[in-house]
């Protein structure tokens, strides 16, 4: 159970039945003076001494608007924690279970945005795959699966549990531009060897005729945020247990 520490003024205003029956009305409402009154069976007078000792331990708090003739009552945070010990610990278990699903979504959102390794460019039924942040490779079979089993054999990256891209994790995403004229300038000659048309990863007007971005799919990703989506569902459930099973006052 969550320890609440009392000073000296608390610890007053707790030293009376009376004082703690009207923390006990006050449990999870709003009251005006005469509702209090009504429900303690205490006069006016002496009801609001009595509050005005609990407000300054601060347990409870005075509401009034300014051109509004009624006073309202309620618990301070301090006051609840009083009533309910274990309401610190549910703010802990709820601030958690929302960061748990902050980071699920996070890590399934780059899952499925994936990474970018490099690009399948084909000239006149020749394709080369170029990787970042280099090397080229030929590929005679053009068939995604050898392309992608090339890919996986050669790139130098890692996912986020260290592992290793296999072939299955890659996609392809064919690009279109400029294709026209950048096919009719290569196959004229004009621009040598078209190993040269493509360095990095940025945008160019000099795309060849058919050219596919390889983006690499961590599945490390995917299972890390399943499992925090998994964990956010269970917290959750945790937590609203512990908010129905801790209504009732401890004091």
């Amino acid at each position: 159970m969550s320890k609440v520490t009392l000073d000296m003024a608390t610890f007053k205003a707790l030293a009376s039945n009376t004082r703690l029956d009207i923390l006990r009305t006050l449990d999870g409402k709003k009251m005006s003076l005469k509702d209090i009154s009504n429900v303690t069976n205490l006069n006016k007078a002496t009801l609001h001494e009595h509050l005005l000792k609990l407000n300054d331990a601060g347990l409870v708090k005075k509401n009034e608007r300014q051109g509004h003739k009624w006073v309202y009552y309620k618990l301070t945070w301090k006051g609840e924690c009083l009533l309910h010990p274990e309401n610190t610990r549910i703010v802990v278990l709820f601030s958690v279970t929302f960061i748990t699903l902050f980071i699920g979504i996070i890590q399934l959102v780059s899952y499925v945005k994936g990474v970018i390794i490099g690009r399948v460019v084909t000239i006149a039924e020749s394709s080369k795959l170029y990787l970042l942040p280099g090397g080229t490779y030929g590929v005679s079979d053009q068939s995604k699966e050898m392309i992608a089993q090339t890919a996986a054999d050669n790139v130098n990256v890692k996912g986020l549990m260290g592992n290793s891209p296999v072939p299955k994790d890659f996609d392809f995403q064919t690009v279109i531009n400029g294709a026209d004229e950048t096919a009719e300038f290569v196959i004229g000659g004009h621009g040598g060897s078209w190993d040269n048309f493509f360095i990095d990863g940025s945008e160019t007007s000099n795309v060849p005729l058919s050219q596919q971005i390889v983006i690499w799919r961590d599945p490390a990703l995917q299972w890390i945020g399943i499992a925090c989506i998994i964990i956010f569902c269970v917290f959750l459930s945790i937590g609203i247990w512990r908010v129905w099973k801790n209504r009732k006052p401890k004091l």
